[in-house]
């Protein structure tokens, strides 16, 4: 008979003595912590935890600091020719020629279709042969007139119905001009509708040329510009089918009237063309109107966005102070301070959002804002 062997142990149920202990240790651990709590708030140490105090937020600054500014407006529009015409046909009639193609540069007055004026042509020498008759009955009748052999009123109608014919005879050399059709101004050729062979209808549109040497940009702006933007101001031009060019031009012409529905008047920018530019491009441009050479300037970057009054929080003694500010022209991450600071005071520029007036904070930076070169001209 074999003698009894106890029956083996399984791992769960050696583990689960183990897990009991562990779970009681931190039971009691937890209880020790809210014991020494209700006595005072005493930590391990023994030391008063209440008396340190919040942690200081870390926070970066940079110093208000001075250099130019610049103020302008900055609006967005399609450049224009200043000069587009729509070539028409004064007749009807069959393009014999077609003398100008899409691009080609034309002068004002140069022939672009020549049409079939047979027809015209005929109408001419009928006209001035009815002419050559009248004048002879005219010479013939004056003469007898003299030896009272017709009356001064057959005289007078036969004079009348030479200026008739005379009328007649100009009108259809006029329409047989109309066989050329000439540009009505330089330029060039932007469209053509029509091929040689065509039948040309009356007063229907056949070329359109636009004069491109100046292009026009016109500009809707707020009425509360109307004192800052003058004829002859400098503008700025930037197109995005052309990025990192920038192109000069000039204030051509304001209007003195605010339209009354949007609140806007019209400022009308002028460029030289014939190089990159070409109407139709969409244009961003920029105006200068004005700029300070040393201006107190902070990032933009340090302005709250809490919507009400322009503020910055500065560092005083280790703490965050709101400043309330009036500010000055914008120009790109610049702002300009009219009141509220002084060179060299830090402003927070990241890490703002978590602070409140008189919050601990720490500052992870020491550096100043620098004051780069006056960017060119940025939108107010």
């Amino acid at each position: 008979m074999r003698p009894l062997i106890p029956a083996p142990v399984s791992r769960f149920r050696r583990v689960l003595p183990l897990a009991r202990l562990s779970l009681l240790a931190v039971a009691l651990g937890l209880a020790a912590c809210k014991g020494g709590g209700a006595e005072g708030g005493k930590g391990p140490d023994g030391k008063d935890q209440a008396s340190k105090g919040p942690e200081a937020i870390p926070v970066e600054v940079a110093k208000a600091s001075t250099r130019s500014i610049s103020a302008s407006y900055a609006g967005t529009a399609p450049l224009e020719a200043r000069a587009e015409s729509q070539v028409v046909a004064k007749t009807s009639g069959i393009a014999l020629q077609v003398y100008a193609d899409i691009g080609q540069q034309v002068s004002a007055g140069q022939a672009l279709v020549r049409i079939d004026r047979d027809r015209a042509t005929l109408q001419v020498a009928q006209a001035d042969a009815e002419v050559r008759k009248l004048e002879a009955n005219y010479r013939r009748s004056a003469q007898l007139l003299d030896q009272k052999m017709v009356s001064v009123n057959d005289v007078d109608q036969l004079r009348y119905n030479l200026e008739n014919a005379r009328a007649q005879l100009r009108m259809a050399k006029l329409e047989l001009s109309y066989g050329t059709v000439s540009a009505p101004i330089s330029g060039v050729v932007a469209s053509r509708s029509i091929k040689q062979g065509n039948l040309v209808q009356i007063n229907t549109p056949i070329f359109t040329i636009v004069d491109i040497s100046r292009l026009e940009a016109t500009l809707n702006v707020p009425e509360r510009e109307i004192e800052t933007l003058k004829a002859g101001q400098a503008v700025q031009l930037t197109v995005d089918a052309l990025p990192g060019k920038t192109f000069d031009g000039r204030i051509d012409r304001v209007s003195p009237v605010v339209d009354s529905g949007s609140g806007t008047f019209r400022v009308i920018c002028a460029f030289d063309g014939g190089g990159l530019l070409q109407p139709g491009m969409f244009g961003r441009i920029r105006i200068n109107y004005d700029q300070r050479a040393d201006a107190l300037v902070i990032p933009r970057t340090a302005l709250l966005e809490d919507g009400g009054t322009p503020a910055v929080f500065t560092v005083k003694g280790g703490k965050a102070v709101r400043s309330e500010l009036k500010l000055g022209y914008v120009d790109g991450e610049w702002v300009e301070v009219r009141d509220g600071l002084r060179a060299g005071d830090p402003v927070v520029v990241a890490g703002k959002s978590a602070l409140r007036e008189g919050s601990a904070v720490q500052v992870i930076n020491d550096k100043a804002a620098p004051a780069p070169a006056p960017a060119k001209v940025v939108a107010k």
